[in-house]
């Protein structure tokens, strides 16, 4: 059993940035791929950026690709989201995700692992 845990969010102004932070505890993740999803007041659950084991590669929706960051590090079992250039449309509860194995998985069949969430509010 693997828990996640997010943190990082807050409250900023349009243009900022945050920073989230996931850290695995319980089994390694270092073998998996990681990704996160957002979910905005009255939407679905989205795919935002995802990685593989390794950190070589990784894939964004077409809605951040440009102003987000997906980056890992196995030492500290840890995945970060940096997020630059926010808009008021990136409001969400952000979670991240464990994938079932190494590869990336832009929708969430692909993971067995879910952090609780954290909430990034971008204000105009």
């Amino acid at each position: 059993q693997v828990q996640l845990v997010e943190s990082g969010g807050g409250l900023v102004q349009a243009g900022g940035s945050l920073r989230l932070s996931c850290a695995a505890s319980g089994r390694t993740l270092s073998s998996n791929a990681m990704g996160w999803f957002r979910r905005a007041p009255g939407k679905e659950r989205e795919f935002v950026a995802a990685i593989t084991w390794s950190g070589r590669n990784s894939n964004y929706a077409d809605s951040v690709k440009g102003r987000f960051t997906i980056s890992r590090d196995n030492a500290k079992n840890t995945v970060y989201l940096q997020m630059n250039s926010l808009k008021p449309e990136d409001t969400a509860v952000y979670y991240c995700a464990g994938a079932r194995g190494p590869n990336l998985s832009v929708t969430y069949y692909g993971y067995d692992s879910w952090g609780q969430g954290t909430q990034v509010t971008v204000s105009s």
